[in-house]
């Protein structure tokens, strides 16, 4: 299969048997090399962006906070102090929130290690291009956005605004045509009236509103010019991508690809499993010899950059410059690929010219940014190590990846 498509950006969509499991695995190869990898059972859909009707448990006053049934036995983290607008279903219209209470919530965050999903009665509808909000009713636009561009879609978007809803302009917008954005809008106002109009007569752990799947949303996350094919060589999963495209996306249904071989499989021809193993791994070696070990802990992720096998032939510092450029680079594809989130710290080889620890930190500052995941990079300790932060929405990739059916 030629892939020179790679270079633009090819995501991949396959099933595969690991540990006895069948997974969706989605892939998206840059360059030849992912810089996304997720996983989901194939039997089992996730949590995030759903809307269910939930069913308060318990109220804890002293942490401001309430846990809300969605499922049997499923509880979710409800914040009273952020959720002051509690859209009920049982019948009443205001007041406080009482034990027995039902109302309508939103999966805002899986449920990460040892903590439970986080709901919010702020309700989100996201498209493409658009988010709407019936919470915030105001405008928003994303921080990626180039100030020219911002100021048009602005112009564009204000028009929009209604009493109803809130309206937030994603970075994928650059570019979009008013009539798009308008087209977007219409969708996502019927989803957001028809949840509100029929969810509030379901009973207790009702399913109002589902999230597309993961692999369906990566495509609606990805920028229009970085994605030039998508292919699967699953039938049923075709059928599924091809709805959501003629539907949502159907400027992108051109680029579904259904791969028919047999032989080489299209897992070979691109090696998802390979690089999904080396993701799942500690250690990652660098083109210079050089290694970074990573380590998830419950609190946060820690990277260390090792010189390990490089044998250059320059004075020691050069040696460390050129590792810890390199380093840097992989370290922000690292975070991408593997879906690391919340505090990371990166521990780079020590530089004692404070120049070279400037153009560390603006190379690496410079990786971050091509993150559609909000990144940033905070500062270097007088220790020398580096801090990050990345939002934390999903699941990272090992959970993904280690999650029972």
């Amino acid at each position: 299969m030629d892939t020179s498509a790679e270079k633009n950006g090819t995501l991949l969509i396959t099933k595969l048997n690991r540990n006895g499991r069948e997974q969706i695995v989605s892939a998206f190869y840059e360059d030849g090399r992912a810089v996304e990898l997720s996983c989901t059972q194939s039997r089992q859909g996730p949590l995030l962006g759903n809307i269910y009707v939930g069913k308060v448990k318990n109220i804890l006053s002293n942490i401001e906070a309430a846990f809300v049934e969605i499922g049997s036995g499923v509880l979710g983290y409800y914040s009273l102090k952020e959720n002051k607008a509690p859209v009920f279903t049982n019948g009443k219209k205001k007041g406080k929130l009482s034990p027995g209470d039902e109302l309508l919530v939103q999966v805002s965050r899986e449920a990460v290690k040892t903590k439970a999903p986080t709901l919010t009665s702020s309700l989100n509808f996201p498209g493409k291009y658009l988010v709407l909000t019936t919470e915030r009713k105001q405008l928003g636009l994303s921080s990626k956005l180039s100030p020219a561009e911002r100021l048009r879609l602005k112009a564009l978007a204000e028009p929009f605004l209604t009493e109803d809803y809130g309206i937030i302009v994603r970075t994928n917008a650059a570019g979009a045509s008013e009539e798009e954005l308008k087209e977007e809008l219409e969708l996502l106002s019927a989803a957001c009236r028809k949840t509100l109009t029929f969810g509030t007569h379901y009973t207790p752990f009702s399913l109002v509103y589902q999230e597309i799947p993961p692999y369906a949303a990566g495509i609606r996350s990805l920028p229009k010019d970085r994605l030039a094919r998508i292919i699967t060589d699953d039938a049923e999963l075709y059928s599924s991508l091809e709805a959501f495209l003629s539907s949502k996306q159907p400027k992108d249904r051109d680029k579904l690809v259904l791969y028919r071989e047999e032989r080489p499989s299209l897992d070979s021809v691109y090696g998802i499993t390979h690089a999904l193993e080396c993701a799942l791994k500690e250690r990652v070696w660098l083109k210079s010899g050089a290694y970074l070990v990573i380590q998830p802990t419950e609190a946060l992720t820690v990277i260390d950059v090792n010189t390990g096998k490089y044998d250059g032939h320059k004075k020691a510092a050069d040696t460390f410059r050129k590792i810890n450029r390199e380093a840097a680079q992989e370290i922000a594809r690292q975070l991408r690929l593997r879906n690391l989130s919340g505090i990371i710290v990166a521990d780079f080889i020590d530089m004692e010219n404070p120049k070279d620890r400037e153009d560390l930190m603006e190379v690496l500052d410079r990786a971050l940014k091509q993150d559609p995941v909000r990144t940033v990079l905070v500062d270097m300790t007088p220790l020398g190590l580096v801090e990050i932060t990345r939002k934390k929405v999903r699941k990272s990739l090992r959970e993904q990846a280690e999650e029972n059916p």
